[in-house]
């Protein structure tokens, strides 16, 4: 079967320059969209020119300008987005919104992957103020989306190994401490981490998949479900030491957000779901509008959570 050809938009972004060499990588025609506003950032700049020199294709487009995203758009097949959701960092989900209306009016897309990659928005409807934003505005993408019947696949990637790895899930930290680490409530609810190029290739891989359209992919290692206590066992048996655990109550915590930036308040919430509630390991993947990216592409050899912790040796 032909490979589709692929435009990345956010390709010079954490996950999406992983996109871009997933793409890359897997022999599709790669496309990335970069906006004539990138200025003077040299860095971004030199990456673009890398991906070209790989055989990516650059093309120029803007939101502002929405007959350049129509432009470029009907050169592809398929569009996956990878703008920022992340506050601390930009929050820009709602731009997808013009990408949409895009990929409506050029006619050619079969598929679409929209900026998600996180915890799935559509379980998250009881989520607290304010980190919930995030999923709102997630699921108001979907619904355009789904209104104007553009095939897609979700991606629900869970936690981004290098957000909470390097910090043994304590936030604010993406180094791992030598010392002491503090417990989120005992520690011991199970989260799942997956290493950033993973991501990126499980997400390449789905995108000409006919198991994958028009449903949720949950990237769900299973040596890679794992507690924060199972984690820092992990990184002391690695260093040979045990840390000074501390921890914090549930309360203690939800206390915490009081006084904090709206950003970090955003992921401190995030957080919370994640490390009290336990919302990626609650529930079982229902095999009909969702898939496990292990189980269909069992080919992937992904990085453990112990090897991608060896980096911070």
């Amino acid at each position: 079967m032909e490979k589709s050809k692929v435009l990345i938009v956010g390709g010079t972004g954490y996950l999406g320059k992983r996109l871009v060499k997933a793409s890359l990588a897997q022999g599709h025609e790669t496309y990335i969209l970069y906006r004539p506003e990138i200025g003077v950032d040299i860095e971004k700049v030199q990456m673009l020119l890398s991906f070209k020199e790989q055989g990516a294709h650059l093309v120029s487009g803007s939101f502002s300008d929405q007959q350049s995203l129509v432009n470029a758009v009907k050169l592809v097949d398929v569009v996956i987005c990878a703008i920022s959701g992340v506050h601390i960092r930009s929050h820009q989900i709602l731009l997808q919104l013009k990408l949409v209306d895009a990929i409506k009016e050029a006619g050619n897309v079969k598929r679409f992957l929209p900026s998600e990659f996180g915890t799935d928005p559509a379980r998250m409807e009881h989520a607290l103020e304010p980190g919930r934003v995030t999923f709102d505005d997630k699921m108001v993408v979907r619904k355009a989306i789904q209104e104007a019947n553009i095939p897609f696949t979700y991606v629900s990637a869970n936690c981004f190994a290098g957000y909470f790895l390097g910090g043994l899930c304590e936030p604010g930290r993406i180094i791992p401490s030598r010392d002491s680490v503090f417990l989120l409530g005992d520690g011991n609810t199970k989260a799942i981490y997956v290493d950033e190029d993973d991501i990126a290739t499980y997400t390449i891989k789905t995108i000409d998949d006919p198991r994958a359209l028009n449903k949720t992919i949950y990237i769900r290692p299973p040596k890679n479900i794992l507690s924060q206590r199972e984690v820092v066992e992990i990184w002391e048996k690695l260093i040979g030491k045990d840390l000074h655990k501390s921890s914090i109550s549930e309360q203690e915590f939800l206390a915490s957000l009081e006084g904090q930036e709206y950003a970090e308040q955003v992921g401190l919430v995030h957080y919370y779901h994640v490390c009290y509630e336990g919302c990626l390991t609650n529930f079982e993947i229902n095999g009909k509008d969702e898939r496990e990216a292990s189980e269909l592409y069992p080919e992937v050899n992904y990085t453990t959570v112990e090897d991608y912790m060896r980096r911070y040796l």
